[in-house]
């Protein structure tokens, strides 16, 4: 298993291959999430139906479980799903400090309002 330290080098030398299967939008949102034993606030810095990236100095380990909550423009309810860790972050020029992770139960009503805002955002941008 890699460490994030080696994982930021094969990113920096483009042998990190992008997993995701949806493009990510530039979204800042407050997300609460909890791991095994704490609780924390924090700011997603990017989201898509397959999962969000987290900025925080202290990310669980890669694997870690997390269960989230965040409350999307336009939505009234907040979000509410578990998650697991798939990648962390030191910080560098490109990227803050934080962690990647993966929505594991995402119900479909909410997956549906994220894409819709995932289309919205992507619409605007290319005006």
């Amino acid at each position: 298993m890699k460490t994030s330290v080696q994982r930021l080098s094969d990113d920096r030398s483009g042998q990190r291959r992008d997993r995701r299967r949806s493009e990510r939008i530039e979204l800042m949102v407050r997300v609460d999430y909890k791991t095994v034993d704490e609780l924390f606030s924090e700011f997603a810095r990017n989201i898509n139906e397959g999962g969000m990236f987290v900025e925080t100095d202290t990310p669980p380990e890669p694997g870690s479980p997390v269960a989230l909550q965040f409350r999307i423009p336009g939505s009234e309810e907040p979000i509410a799903v578990m998650g697991r860790v798939v990648r962390t972050t030191e910080g560098d020029r490109e990227e803050p400090p934080g962690m990647g992770i993966e929505f594991e139960n995402l119900d479909a009503q909410s997956r549906e309002l994220i894409n819709q805002l995932v289309r919205s955002l992507r619409v605007g941008a290319g005006d």
